[in-house]
């Protein structure tokens, strides 16, 4: 009797903690890119849902039907052969399940890695995210600003990330607009994201990069465009500039609050792009870029 009021009291607790829990990030989706994910991740859930609801169900029906009964001593079970509709159901759903799931994830795979849909046609606002240990760095190029741990953002634009890292690599990713991506330190990813609704998101580093990695997180402010321009007017004029001195310090390992700099630190340490690449396939005079490459990882 105590090991059943103990059985239930487990139940009721776990069943309070879950519903005091806010609804997972990525099932919450504030942009197309990462409603496209919630909407496979959902598929995919509805699939597996189905398949272990049928099983269980023939698990069911088999253990009823075919259970253990008395039988006389001689009896002896009828011999029965294999059936291939039967083989041909077990080995061929599976099949099915496996080949649309592929498709989907291809094609979702392609939305998601190009601009957002019905963002084709607009200029995207262009942002450098670069990771060190254990902080991010925006670079905006085109506003001249750069911020340190937080991102502002306007809303119904789209975005293009331009992943890098100063460190190990890391995985920038904000859960509601979209997946994560890979930021290293001899080249330069692009992710394209978009938010659709105002509003603050949590963006971190997904991919283990040393002691400080569970701190290595990120504000994410999405306002209209009209607030975005007055952010940036108000950053330009009260902002002190970003030196080269400030920015070598800002790379040393340690955790850091958010700051904001009028310029940024691509004039004097430029993102491992083009001749300041690490990568240089096809290039006629690869091995001169290389040796640029190699400078500027070594300087980084």
């Amino acid at each position: 009797m105590k090991r059943k009021w103990a059985l239930a009291g487990i139940v009721l607790a776990i069943m309070t903690l879950l519903s005091g829990c806010e609804p997972l990030l990525v099932l919450n989706p504030k942009g197309p890119q990462a409603q496209r994910q919630a909407d496979d991740i959902m598929l995919s859930i509805g699939i597996m849902s189905f398949i272990v609801i049928a099983v269980f169900a023939l698990l069911a029906y088999m253990l009823i039907k075919y259970r253990a009964s008395k039988q006389p001593a001689d009896y002896e079970p009828p011999h029965i052969e294999g059936s291939k509709v039967v083989e041909a159901i077990c080995i061929g759903i599976p099949v099915i399940i496996v080949a649309f799931l592929s498709v989907v994830s291809v094609q979702s795979n392609n939305k998601v890695e190009a601009m957002p849909k019905g963002y084709e046609d607009t200029k995207p606002l262009v942002i450098y995210a670069s990771s060190s240990d254990w902080k991010w760095h925006f670079s905006y190029p085109e506003e001249n600003i750069e911020t340190v741990n937080y991102l502002y953002i306007p809303t119904n634009r789209a975005l293009e990330f331009k992943l890098y890292s100063y460190g190990p690599i890391t995985s920038f990713w904000i859960p509601q607009l979209g997946g994560q991506k890979y930021a290293m330190s001899d080249m330069v990813n692009t992710l394209h994201l978009a938010a659709d609704v105002p509003g603050e998101y949590m963006g971190r580093n997904a991919n283990f990069s040393g002691k400080g990695f569970a701190e290595n997180t990120f504000n994410v402010k999405a306002v209209s465009q009209d607030e975005f321009d007055k952010w940036v007017k108000d950053v330009k004029a009260t902002a002190k500039p970003l030196t080269e001195e400030t920015f070598k310090a800002l790379l040393a390992p340690g955790h850091v609050g958010q700051s904001t700099y009028t310029g940024t630190h691509l004039p004097f340490m430029p993102a491992p792009e083009g001749e300041h690449a690490g990568h240089h396939h096809g290039s006629s005079d690869a091995g001169e870029h290389s040796g640029h490459g190699e400078t500027s990882n070594s300087h980084q």
